[in-house]
């Protein structure tokens, strides 16, 4: 198994799990780490909320032994925010300090942060300076191909992260105006592998083993990172870990499923409460279930699910109908 490293921490060159907001959160995580995730990122924090002692700032920041190496991001459009909240962000002893430059949301890019920090070149060095001169942690950034097919600017923004002391760069091989449609471009990915010496982990439209194994040939990316891919299906980062070993692929099966469902609502109820987790789950056991026969019918009760016991009585009727038609 090859390795890669980001400033002193060692990372396997499998696959990472993408940075999503309100999904890979602490659940999500460790459900992706039992299947082999080889490092993980945070849901993002504001740097001014911190700063401002945002009541969420625990949930955003905790990292536990058992997810390491993992990072905390950070996003923002202020650099006299970034120290004091990298500081802050200390206090949960992170391996790795992420500065999202890439969210393409409205909330985020339209005040400055995330993706519009791509259209102000400046602004975005200024920021990666200061949460660079700020710790000892390695610093890293995530960008995107450019702000629109008129902006492509990944390469300048990504040396500029360089010169600036980033010791990694994730490229997503879309614009912030794509959003998420379209295809990924590869091109820029290796563009930007090219053009600057530190690690650079290529993100985008992997969603097998086979395409974890092409992006690292075609990009040569230092390592592959998967958001929607993964999205209720963990297994994957098991899949990769077993084709890079040259392994036989181990198909998920029906049971194991529907079990590690059930682990990742267990835990996500856990950690934020029954009321709010439950709300989360509908989104997370919809994208289980995607693909199953009766997936429709199993999708639309998902959006009323209050408590456990409701996803519960679903998982029986999901496995009756199942044994019904072997």
């Amino acid at each position: 198994m090859e390795y890669l490293n980001i400033g002193n921490v060692k990372i396997k060159k499998t696959a990472a799990l993408a940075p999503m907001a309100g999904v890979a959160d602490y659940a999500f995580r460790t459900v992706a780490k039992e299947y082999g995730a080889a490092y993980l990122v945070g849901e993002m924090a504001s740097c001014k909320g911190l700063v401002y002692s945002d009541r969420k700032t625990a949930e955003l920041l905790t990292v536990t032994d058992y997810e390491r190496p993992m990072a905390v991001q950070l996003f923002g459009s202020e650099p006299e925010f970034v120290a004091p909240a990298i500081k802050i962000a200390e206090r949960y002893n992170p391996d790795i300090i992420d500065l999202n430059s890439g969210c393409p949301v409205p909330k985020v890019a339209g005040n400055g942060a995330g993706s519009a920090l791509m259209k102000n070149p400046k602004l975005f060095g200024e920021m990666v300076s200061a949460a660079v001169k700020a710790t000892d942690i390695p610093v890293t950034v995530k960008i995107r191909k450019g702000w629109d097919d008129n902006t492509v600017n990944a390469v300048e923004i990504a040396k500029i992260a360089e010169e600036c002391g980033a010791a990694a760069v994730a490229v997503h091989g879309r614009t912030k105006t794509q959003m998420y449609s379209g295809n990924a471009d590869w091109d820029i990915i290796a563009e930007v592998k090219q053009a600057v010496k530190i690690p650079v982990i290529g993100n985008g439209d992997v969603d097998s083993a086979e395409k974890c194994a092409e992006m690292y040939r075609y990009t040569g990316c230092d390592l592959v990172m998967i958001g929607r891919g993964a999205c209720g299906r963990p297994w994957l980062f098991r899949e990769i870990e077993q084709y890079f070993n040259g392994e036989e692929i181990t198909e998920v099966t029906f049971d194991e499923r529907i079990s590690a469902m059930e682990r990742q609502i267990e835990l996500l109820v856990k950690n934020k409460g029954e009321y709010i987790g439950m709300k989360e789950a509908r989104m997370q056991t919809g994208w289980y279930l995607k693909g199953m026969p009766n997936a429709a019918k199993y999708r639309a009760q998902c959006g009323t699910l209050s408590v456990m016991d409701d996803l519960r009585r679903l998982i029986a009727e999901i496995r009756e109908n199942n044994e019904r038609n072997q």
